[in-house]
Formats: C-alpha cells, sequence, structure tokens
C-alpha cells in the first residue's frame, strides 16, 4: 500500500500542473483566438493539415495530460479531428521540454533525441491520417460549436467558465487512471527487468506494455528508460514512443472528454502504430537490436 500510494501520488502530482497548463491554454483559445485563425494556419486538404499541426506540437511545453483538453478546444473551433489528435500526439513527445530531457538522459547516446523526435512525429501524423480515413462522427461526444466570436459574452467568463469546466471534467479522471498506473505497477515483481533484455521480440512487447500501464510522464519517462540497463535501445525508444501517445491514464482521460466509443477505437490504433514506428525508427537510428 505505501508503493501503491507513492505511485498514485507521483502520477498526480507529475501530472497536475500540465494539467492545469493545458485547461488554461484550452481556455484562451476558446476566449481569445478567433475560429478564423485556425483556418487560415491550417489548409483544408487533410493530407497537409495533418502533419502541419503535428509539427505545432513542438511549440507546447507540456505532457500527454495538458494536450488533451487543447486538442477538445481546437476541434470545438473548427479544427479537423485528425489534425487536432495530431496534436493531441505529438506535443508530449517532441516538445522542447522532452527533448532536452531525454538529451540529458542519454547524454552517451545523443541519436536518441533524434530518434524520439523523428519516432514522436511520425506517429502522430500517421495516427492522424489513419483517423481521416476511418474515423466517424458519431465515435466522439457531442461538440459544442464555438466557431461564433460574437455571441455578445465577455471574454473573461469564456475563459473561466472554459478553465473550470475543463478542469472539472478531466481531473477525475486522471485520478482513476492515476490509481490504475498505481496498481499496475505493484504487480509487477521487482528483478523481473533483469530477465527480458535476452529476447529482442520480448523486449518490445514488455517496453511497450510497461510503457502503457506504468503512465510516465513525458517529461520525466527519458529516465526511467535510461534506468533499463539491460534494455537494447530499441526497446527503450519504444518505450518512450509509446509513453506520451497512449497509457492508462491517458485512455481514461480520452473516455471521460471525447467519449467510450473513441476511446477504445482510438487506443489500440495508436498503440500498434507507435509501437510499430518505435522498431521502425530505432531500427534506422541505430542499425541493430543494441
Amino acid at each position: 500500500m505505501q508503493t501503491w500510494s507513492t505511485v498514485f501520488i507521483a502520477v498526480c502530482v507529475q501530472a497536475t500542473p500540465f494539467l492545469v497548463l493545458g485547461v488554461v491554454v484550452s481556455g484562451a483559445i476558446a476566449a481569445f483566438v478567433p475560429a478564423r485563425v485556425f483556418a487560415k494556419l491550417l489548409p483544408d486538404n487533410p493530407a497537409l493539415a495533418v502533419p502541419i499541426a503535428g509539427m505545432c506540437g513542438i511549440a507546447l511545453p507540456g505532457c500527454e495530460c495538458g494536450s488533451v483538453p487543447i486538442a477538445n478546444r481546437l476541434m470545438d473551433r473548427g479544427v479537423r479531428t485528425s489534425a487536432a489528435l495530431a496534436f493531441l500526439l505529438s506535443a508530449p513527445a517532441i516538445n522542447p521540454i522532452v527533448l532536452v530531457a531525454t538529451a540529458v538522459a542519454f547524454q552517451n547516446e545523443p541519436r536518441m533525441v533524434w530518434a524520439r523526435l523523428v519516432g514522436g512525429l511520425l506517429t502522430a501524423v500517421i495516427v492522424g491520417w489513419i483517423w481521416e480515413r476511418i474515423g466517424r462522427p458519431e465515435w466522439m461526444k457531442p461538440r459544442v460549436d464555438l466557431r461564433d466570436d460574437d455571441d455578445g459574452t465577455p471574454k473573461s467568463r469564456i475563459f473561466l467558465s472554459t478553465v473550470a469546466g475543463d478542469f472539472a471534467q478531466v481531473a477525475g479522471f486522471l485520478v482513476i487512471g492515476a490509481a490504475a498506473a498505481a496498481t499496475f505497477n505493484v504487480l509487477i515483481p521487482a528483478g523481473f527487468m533483469e530477465h527480458v533484455g535476452s529476447s529482442i521480440v520480448l523486449t518490445i512487447v514488455l517496453m511497450a506494455c510497461l510503457a502503457f500501464i506504468l503512465a510516465l510522464c513525458s517529461e520525466a519517462d527519458a529516465f526511467v528508460a535510461a534506468a533499463f540497463t539491460t534494455i537494447p535501445f530499441i526497446g527503450k525508444l519504444v518505450f518512450l514512443t509509446v509513453g506520451p501517445a497512449v497509457d492508462v491514464k491517458l485512455v481514461a482521460l480520452q473516455a471521460g472528454t471525447f467519449g467510450r466509443k473513441f476511446a477504445v477505437r482510438f487506443a489500440p490504433l495508436t498503440f500498434i502504430v507507435a509501437l510499430v514506428t518505435g522498431v521502425g525508427v530505432g531500427l534506422l537510428f541505430f542499425g541493430g537490436w543494441r
């Protein structure tokens, strides 16, 4: 119970500041950014809109928890669902704080920073393109159309109500996700990782599953990955590619924000794409299993 409590509190403490940052940015978008801005920034062609939105993720210094309410608000402002989801996936994986943390954690292997950047961006773009083809509006909660900028409501009231509403909506699901992560964490036997590195297939699958289960903040997960000294670099990259894209707390947050029908389809898709992308980029950058 002591370990469970420690992990639960750690996940909540790590995520809450960035969750607050996310809902503040979400409120600012709803209140102060005209919908026409997004029409100018993103092209109508989804083949171009998705990668552009994915590259925009490098500008947001936050983690995966904060990207959920921002993506939700972008959809309300008329941004294509596929493009908003590409931003949701790329922001926690390729923002400057995450890349600097990765560089510090892997000082002896600087290629890991570039591998993570490429892997995270490719995952976001590929998932966005796939969702553009297979996504259905009925899989998501009904949206609130916020594209009318001249309804007369004071901007300050829109900002405060949006921040309060978004935080109340996602905070409870963060607690659920943190509890699930803590539960899975204490069920993993101590020392189990020491016996994994000998099988590359087992390594890849297990590191992907651990990334999903442990639900680490993307700005701290590089230090955990670097601590797995018996794990090949490809396994570590899979861990760093899957984790920011999909984990138990993110599934809970996405289910609460976009609906359960969305979450049960989006999470498996993201997991598979992130795993395959991590392996492919790992082979490209490291040239082998080690």
